[in-house]
């Protein structure tokens, strides 16, 4: 297993600022460090500039407590100002060729994938760490994302050496439904920071791994 397959394994938590008022952010981000989450992602499309530097650096000094990377959604500048481990990038968002070319080699850089394998084998040879593939359930995050079947995890398994990450809608209860079918990862926004415990809730959706 590469080093970078084996540091994005695991929860994957994405913080959401809908969810998590800036007074709440740091301590939610702790709960689901102190729960096991493997790998966190700061996303925020404000135009809260000031706010959002911040903000990532605080991030970024928690998750180096943890030794836990922190990925930026979508800023290649704020990724290299708060000095993240790197980004996570949309179809629409910077070029994968351009993030890699100014974050650098070790820089982690996963990019959305959808329902696409095609986009996937793309990505990977663009210079990729990860693609994320999904919605595989109905999600509260972005109820209009398209869907994505439980099966293309399979079939990107065996043509990609990339870590793959399962995003929308995952919860305990069907988490090992794309874990059994390949997912190295699972990134989960709204039924990991709604929780009441949030801590529990990460340790609970790091128990899915157990059985695989």
């Amino acid at each position: 297993m590469t080093a970078t397959r084996a540091m994005i394994q695991g929860l994957y938590a994405i913080t959401d600022a809908s969810l998590l008022p800036p007074a709440q952010l740091l301590r939610a981000v702790e709960q689901a460090l102190r729960g096991g989450a493997a790998l966190v992602q700061y996303r925020d499309k404000s135009p809260h500039t000031e706010r959002r530097l911040k903000q990532a650096s605080q991030l970024k000094q928690l998750c180096d407590r943890y030794s836990v990377p922190l990925l930026i959604n979508d800023d290649l500048a704020l990724a290299r100002a708060c000095d993240a481990a790197g980004v996570h990038l949309g179809q629409g968002d910077s070029k994968l060729r351009q993030a890699r070319a100014e974050l650098g080699p070790e820089a982690i850089i996963g990019i959305t994938c959808h329902d696409s394998l095609s986009l996937a084998l793309e990505a990977q040879q663009a210079g990729a760490s990860y693609v994320a593939f999904g919605r595989f359930f109905p999600s509260l995050t972005k109820p209009d994302a398209p869907s994505a079947p439980l099966d293309l995890l399979v079939r990107a398994r065996s043509q990609l050496q990339l870590p793959l990450v399962a995003i929308g809608g995952i919860t305990v209860d069907n988490a090992g439904q794309v874990i059994s079918r390949g997912a190295d990862a699972i990134a989960v926004v709204h039924h990991l920071f709604s929780s009441s415990d949030i801590e529990q809730r990460a340790r609970d959706l790091n128990s899915t791994f157990d059985s695989f």
